[in-house]
């Protein structure tokens, strides 16, 4: 038995919807319902769940048979149904954020809201660790993070819960606004402000701004943490301080979590940091400079809330890599044994900074396969040309591409280093194929459109 996670009346009162009673099989009475969840996809839909219809690309309303088919326990409807357990609302989307707005109310958890150009989902993921030490975590699942992710996530929220932790995303101004005045934030982190988006904004200074948003919907006395090594912060902060909202910063200067050294290693990193006088050791087994930076916002968010700092420290030692996001895979192909560095999720010239120098850590032969980087505006083909240096920086034999863009950074690299550019994901793998050596390390990163993933996936299926 699930135990429930909202009743056909306390949705009716949180929504204003019309609640449609179920029959039983045995006696056709009519019944109240009850859901233990909430989904708005119906491939991933657990039985006993609450299906929600978004109107995006298609209409949710398509699905509904099949929500029920896979064991919904109600749906929400625009549209009249009869005889099934269901809500019947206005606007299914409206429902949904009414509904989290009523999880929130009802709930004493501690709600913490991670936005930034760069690492939202990483930091979320390590919170998520952090608090599981001191209570209950509901946290977004995968990359839940936009106008329908935020509330679909909150609205799952357990009664039950000590902590919340949302990671809110944009790439237009006023989505951060709405999300956070959907969560109202007791914590909010950016963890950095960078050029992502572009060709949506007219400057950084305009994301900056945006990204501010996260704040909009926080109550005074919270806590911002921000990253004191960013350009932007002192902007930032002005806005928190006319909110009447607590600063916290972290990062290599003074700040109030301080990174007093950061040494990082083919396995992973180790992170010492001053917070009040008193120094904490942070060791991670992830990838990364810039997981030194992560790891600071999260003690951070962990001062902020009142946590046990020693505790916090020692739980980030069970932060792993995540899919897309920097996992390493043992593989082989045709015989030849390699190491594939899968940060195919996403990428922005940060991020792909980043990645780059955690590539030129290994040691060995180095190969990068790199797509498009999208939403980059008007300089898209100097920012992807100027990879060029920390490529040559870090040791790389070959460069494969794919994407327009990228024809750029193909044109900036030194002959020798030129790989081929590749039309599609076939040419891509095969292009790999001709290059792979024993014993290579491969780092496979582009923006989601670039569909390096597939590639990803294509290389993991190959017999081992």
């Amino acid at each position: 038995m699930f135990k429930p996670l909202w009743s056909a009346e306390d949705a009716a009162k949180a929504t204003g919807g019309k609640i449609v009673r179920g029959e039983t099989e045995q006696n056709r009475l009519r019944e109240d319902w009850t859901i233990s969840g909430v989904s708005m996809d119906t491939r991933s839909l657990k039985i006993g769940d609450l299906f929600v219809p978004i109107k995006d690309v298609r209409d949710g309303h398509d699905f509904i048979e099949q929500a029920y088919a896979a064991g919904a326990g109600a749906v929400i409807s625009e549209k009249l149904i009869s005889g099934r357990p269901a809500l019947i609302v206005k606007n299914s989307l409206k429902a949904l954020e009414d509904l989290a707005i009523a999880a929130r109310i009802r709930s004493d958890a501690m709600r913490i809201a991670v936005t930034g150009s760069v690492g939202k989902t990483s930091v979320k993921e390590a919170l998520g660790i952090l608090c599981s030490e001191f209570g209950v975590v509901h946290k977004s699942q995968k990359s839940y993070n936009n106008h329908w992710g935020v509330p679909l996530t909150l609205a799952s929220l357990p009664q039950a819960a000590d902590f919340g932790v949302f990671e809110a995303g944009m790439n237009h101004a006023g989505e951060l606004s709405a999300l956070s005045k959907i969560i109202a934030p007791n914590i909010a982190v950016i963890t950095t402000v960078a050029g992502a988006h572009l060709s949506n904004f007219d400057s950084i200074d305009a994301i900056a701004e945006a990204k501010s948003e996260i704040m909009d919907g926080m109550e005074p006395g919270g806590f911002v943490v921000l990253n004191g090594d960013n350009a932007y912060t002192p902007r930032l902060m002005e806005k928190a301080e006319r909110l009447g909202l607590k600063v916290l910063t972290f990062g290599q200067g003074d700040c109030d979590i301080s990174i007093v050294t950061a040494k990082s290693h083919a396995q992973g990193s180790h992170t010492r940091l001053r917070i009040n006088y008193q120094q904490y050791d942070v060791t991670l087994s992830v990838l990364g400079e810039h997981w030194s930076s992560n790891a600071a916002a999260c003690m951070a968010v962990a001062l902020a809330a009142g946590l046990d700092l020693r505790k916090s420290a020692t739980a980030l030692r069970k932060i792993k890599p995540l899919a897309g996001r920097g996992e390493i895979h043992a593989l082989t192909m045709d015989g030849k044994a390699y190491t594939l560095i899968d940060e195919s999720y996403n990428a922005n010239p940060t991020s792909m900074r980043a990645a780059i120098s955690v590539l030129g850590q290994k040691t060995g032969r180095k190969l990068a396969i790199l797509g498009d980087m999208g939403e980059l505006g008007p300089t898209e083909l100097d920012l992807h040309a100027a990879l060029a240096e920390p490529l040559i920086a870090a040791g790389v034999s070959r460069v494969i591409v794919t994407g327009e863009c990228m024809r750029a950074l193909r044109g900036a690299l030194p002959q020798k280093m030129r790989g081929l550019w590749c039309k599609d994901t076939e040419a891509t793998l095969e292009a790999l194929k001709d290059e792979l050596q024993i014993g290579d390390t491969v780092l496979i990163k582009g923006s989601n459109a670039a569909q390096l993933g597939q590639v990803v996936n294509m290389l993991k299926s190959e017999p081992q």
